[in-house]
């Protein structure tokens, strides 16, 4: 069996409700900043929610053909925009010789719900001839890794995953493994979103899943506290490029850091609900440690799930007591959730890409709006303000719908 091969990662592409790029988005949330604001995309006024993690002055021709731009869904459009700041970041250029040993692969949870929406509404109201041409591409959930391909001539792997919740960290997670055993040299990965729609905010509403403290927008979203009553919708993109650790070297490369651990698992119990042990989770993580070849000793930061509902946070707090025993005293784990809100499919992109900065800057962003702990939340969060700490080793938790789970585990790069 080949050797596998070591992966790190040299760029990174954010679009988030704290900003839009790696550093105006990094720096809010050190700051400890919300981006959860009244929902603008709609009229929420008739909605138990009125609240979410919109990206605010997004300008998609900044980044597409003004032309372009309708022809795309909204969650396409981050997409496209957070991978061109990925390459941009790395450097790494594609040409006739190289474009089939790189890939892409970036998902959605739900995809283009706001041009659904439209549409719709349109063929009720004036009939089937009225439906654009462009309906279909502009929202299947592949057509984000479609569009990336082409935009950067990439020909090796193309790829979209669709896991909810989980689904940027199973991208990277398998774009890891795509790389690690040769089936391409570098890959363009992460998750995308954009559905703070009628019917996204109103199925979650009906579900009881979404905070209704829409006075207090900032507040909102408060993982681990006593006091949450739901999760904050967010949208945006997280995108990394992920290389070979021989490919980066070859064309000197900045690395960010080494991905050396993926795991990902199921509940088998509920389809919405976590396993009432938090099982699946904590196998997901022993497996990704496993694969590191770490003990749980060598971790320093966990990037939390932390949506904000109960049986999330406690249970993920289970997991974690039950992986990493005394350790889990002393390690810290924080939520960025508290300020970006829940990003769906892209959460595992943005908050990969928040797991990495926290190597490379030695800082942990806070858990804002900890004010009140629940008492089976105990570990520490970092409540407030954001930790300096030398981070070694971090890991990215996603956990979703339907059982599926996903932990990445990167390690600060030493050659």
């Amino acid at each position: 069996m080949p050797e596998l091969r070591r992966v790190v990662v040299t760029g990174l592409g954010l679009v988030t409700p704290l900003g839009i790029g790696v550093e105006p988005s990094w720096t809010s949330l050190l700051a400890g900043q919300s981006g959860v604001r009244r929902i603008t995309q709609f009229d929420a006024s008739a909605f138990p929610t009125q609240i979410a993690g919109e990206v605010d002055g997004f300008d998609p021709e900044a980044f597409i053909e003004p032309k372009e731009v309708k022809k795309v869904d909204r969650f396409i459009q981050f997409a496209i925009a957070a991978a061109d700041m990925a390459m941009t970041d790395s450097g790494l250029k594609v040409d006739e010789e190289s474009a089939d040993r790189v890939g892409v692969a970036v998902g959605a949870g739900m995809g283009g719900l706001p041009i659904i929406e439209r549409v719709h509404s349109v063929f009720t109201e004036k009939g089937p001839r009225r439906i654009s041409p462009f309906f279909i591409p502009s929202v299947l959930i592949n057509l984000a890794s479609g569009h990336i391909s082409i935009r950067f001539g990439v020909k090796g792997p193309n790829l979209a995953h669709v896991t909810a919740c989980a689904t940027g960290s199973h991208a990277i997670g398998d774009s890891f493994r795509i790389i690690e055993r040769g089936d391409a040299d570098a890959m363009i990965t992460g998750g995308t979103e954009s559905c703070i729609t009628p019917l996204g905010v109103g199925g979650f509403n009906a579900m009881k899943a979404l905070s209704t403290r829409n006075d207090e927008p900032e507040k909102a979203s408060r993982p681990f506290d006593r006091d949450r009553d739901g999760f904050v919708m967010g949208e945006g993109a997280g995108v990394m490029v992920l290389e070979s650790l021989d490919h980066a070297r070859a064309r000197g490369a900045r690395i960010y850091a080494e991905i050396i651990g993926y795991g990902l698992t199921s509940d088998a119990y509920h389809i919405t609900s976590p396993d009432p042990g938090g099982d699946g989770a904590a196998r997901c993580i022993r497996m990704a440690l496993k694969g590191a070849g770490l003990s749980p000793e060598a971790v320093d930061y966990i990037n939390a799930h932390g949506t904000s509902t109960k049986y999330g946070d406690e249970l993920e707090t289970l997991a974690i007591k039950s992986v990493f025993k005394e350790h889990a005293r002393r390690l810290v784990v924080s939520s960025t959730k508290s300020m970006t809100g829940h990003l769906l499919g892209a959460a595992g992109g943005i908050e990969g890409v928040f797991s990495v900065l926290a190597i490379r800057d030695g800082k942990i962003p806070p858990t804002i709006n900890l004010d009140h702990p629940d008492p089976e939340c105990d570990l520490d969060y970092a409540p407030h303000t954001p930790r300096e700490r030398d981070v070694k080793v971090s890991l990215s938790n996603s956990f979703g719908f339907g059982g599926t789970n996903a932990c990445i585990v990167f390690r600060k790069f030493t050659g």
